[in-house]
């Protein structure tokens, strides 16, 4: 199997198991007189599977990463790397929706008290766009790695 494969098996156990979750939480309570529709023991029992499914697919997918090489360095890292671009992304992009006036603060009157910017937006948004250049470069070399490498 690829590990883009079991990138996506990952997501796929996720979603099973937040479903699950999501169905005992349902039938955990019943009004009285009303029958359950499940039985929340053995909704556990499945989800206690899927998990562990879950579990020894992520140290597989974990393995792989470390073992891959990308760029001279390994899987691990770059993804590693991407996500602090990630993270780069949404703090800027907090910080320039900050600087753009909401409603509350365009309706003043002359005795309110006016906002200014304190940075260049126009600088904050080549920032911005520099930093979506790098993660989507990246990206696509981390995807061609995943769809590249056997899981171990």
């Amino acid at each position: 199997m690829k590990l883009a494969e079991a990138l996506i098996q990952r997501a796929e156990l996720k979603t099973q198991c937040e479903q699950i979750v999501s169905r005992m939480r349902s039938w955990v309570l019943v009004q009285e007189g009303d029958e359950k529709g499940e039985d929340v023991d053995e909704l556990a029992m499945v989800y206690e599977s899927k998990m562990e499914e879950l579990e020894r697919l992520i140290i597989r997918i974990n393995k792989t990463n470390n073992s891959a090489i990308l760029d001279d360095a390994s899987l691990a890292s770059a993804i590693a790397v991407r996500d602090c671009i990630k993270a780069k992304i949404v703090a800027y992009t907090r910080v320039k929706e900050s600087a753009t006036p909401n409603d509350r603060r365009r309706r003043y009157s002359t005795s309110e008290i006016r906002y200014l910017r304190t940075t260049d937006i126009s600088q904050l948004q080549k920032k911005l766009d520099d930093l979506s250049k790098q993660y989507r470069q990246l990206d696509v070399r981390i995807q061609a790695c995943n769809w590249n490498t056997e899981l171990l």
